[in-house]
């Protein structure tokens, strides 16, 4: 058994793991930090050996007693009612990190301090710029042309809301670029919904339908009404916090100059 202390966003993590491999998958992926000051905000107990490989995305969830089940082919969280306090069964790495992105999306939601979107992030003097779109709309290949910028996610945004304040942080959730280690933090400003192009262009988005379109961005596993409405509130900060509009992009670095 091996135990990390790692942070997820600004919350501390107590992780323990019953296999080398997988404690190296956290420790690769994850900073390792020290706890001697603070208490962790999330316990979470990790074993290997659970179900078969990837199958599809869809997630069982049910309620007992004082418990939330939520069960994939290939992981298992059983968690307190607040997140807290979890055990998670994978079968592999992937297993791993979407379980992981699963409660600690949850965590937020319930806890109404932040959220977990699917999109990328590149700092740049100082801002933080969120790429999202549909499937296949560029949200990896504006991270990788972002470069030589600060890169704050890939595929996992994540942030905190605060009236007027959205932060965002370095995310542990990467498809493709991995960590740079330099855990930044940065004020979002503007979000962009994209769609690649012949062209660059921004087109401004209203509030509502900025609203529409990120609802189906969220990393959310739905399984109450509240919850789901502390997503809508917290959304709703996010649209009157944020410039959001499309960003119609060639397949290249210029649009940065159209942007920034």
């Amino acid at each position: 058994m091996a135990r990390i202390h790692t942070t997820i966003g600004e919350h501390l993590v107590q992780l323990i793991c019953d296999s080398d491999q997988m404690t190296y998958w956290i420790e690769r992926n994850f900073p390792v930090v020290d706890t001697s000051n603070r208490n962790p905000d999330l316990f979470i107990q990790l074993t290997g050996g659970y179900g078969t490989p990837f199958v599809d995305y869809h997630v069982e969830i049910s309620k007992k007693s004082h418990k939330i089940l939520f069960q994939r082919a290939d992981y298992c969280i059983e968690t307190s009612l607040d997140y807290q306090d979890s055990n998670i069964s994978v079968h592999n790495e992937l297993a791993l990190k979407h379980a992981l992105m699963n409660l600690y999306s949850s965590y937020l939601v319930y806890h109404q301090c932040g959220l977990l979107i699917h999109s990328s992030c590149a700092i740049d003097k100082g801002r933080a710029y969120m790429f999202a779109g549909h499937s296949g709309a560029g949200k990896s290949t504006a991270a990788k042309l972002s470069h030589p910028r600060e890169l704050l996610s890939d595929e996992a945004t994540i942030i905190k809301i605060t009236p007027g304040q959205i932060t965002v942080y370095d995310s542990p959730f990467r498809s493709e670029l991995v960590r740079t280690g330099a855990g930044e933090t940065s004020p979002l400003t503007y979000i962009y919904l994209l769609h690649q192009a012949m062209d660059n262009q921004i087109v401004p988005l209203s509030k509502s339908n900025s609203l529409l379109f990120l609802m189906n961005k969220v990393f959310y596993w739905s399984h109450s009404l509240e919850e789901t409405r502390n997503i809508f509130r917290l959304l709703q900060q996010v649209v009157h916090s944020v410039a959001i509009s499309e960003l119609h992009f060639q397949k290249n670095e210029t649009f940065w100059e159209l942007i920034s």
